[in-house]
């Protein structure tokens, strides 16, 4: 019988990874640490700048009606989902990444860009011919780790990490609930999120590649090893 697979990331995303994690025969507990909400923007003007970069689906989600004067601008994306997010609502795509927004920056030709953006984001580096604009548009909202999360890494559940913001807070809850996680693994997005996480996990592995798919395959591989 396989480990339990605590789903912590924000909906609609959380059903999504739960559906998947069932069709490979897993058994998700499903306990978002976040509520995504909109945050009040002002649109600039779109006129100054070559393109839009976008880490999120949840831009898309949460920008509301302001969007709209956004999309004459092609949409730089941090991976596939993002891309067909925003592809979905009328944007045509300029790249699309597979190791993080800092590789699409990177890859960005001269000119100015807009950033759409969570409250919490990670700082990017650019080329010395490439400006960004940061303007955040939607934020996530804590919450409690859950009764059935706590009983989830008691019984040494994998515990799929998608984000820093995630892995830094739940290693805080832990830490608030007294909960101990010596018997409870991490599957993680990429190197960095595995850190946040702190220490004192049973194991601790981190995705081949930064995709949604590749996480999900870890998991599945710690869910199965006993």
């Amino acid at each position: 019988m396989p480990r339990p697979l605590l789903v912590l990331r924000p909906e609609p995303g959380a059903e999504s990874t739960a559906t998947a994690a069932r069709a490979l025969g897993l058994e998700p507990v499903v306990a978002p640490l976040f509520r995504i909400a909109p945050r009040r923007w002002a649109c600039p003007d779109p006129a100054v700048y070559a393109g839009l970069l976008v880490g999120s689906a949840n831009v898309v989600r949460h920008g509301g009606d302001g969007l709209a004067v956004l999309r004459g601008l092609p949409v730089h994306a941090v991976g596939e989902a993002t891309a067909a997010a925003a592809q979905a609502t009328g944007f045509a795509i300029g790249s699309v990444g597979s190791g993080g927004l800092q590789s699409v920056a990177a890859d960005l030709a001269a000119g100015r860009y807009l950033r759409l953006a969570g409250e919490a984001h990670v700082p990017l580096a650019t080329p010395a011919n490439v400006t960004v604009d940061t303007l955040v548009i939607y934020a996530a909202q804590p919450l409690p780790l859950s009764p059935i999360a706590v009983e989830a890494v008691r019984a040494g559940a994998v515990i799929l990490l998608h984000s820093g913001e995630a892995a830094r807070y739940l290693d805080a809850e832990m830490h608030r609930l007294g909960v101990a996680r010596e018997s409870a693994r991490i599957a993680a997005l990429a190197p960095r999120i595995a850190a946040l996480a702190g220490a004192g996990w049973h194991d601790v592995g981190i995705a081949s590649q930064r995709s949604d798919d590749a996480v999900l395959a870890l998991a599945a591989e710690m869910c199965q090893t006993v």
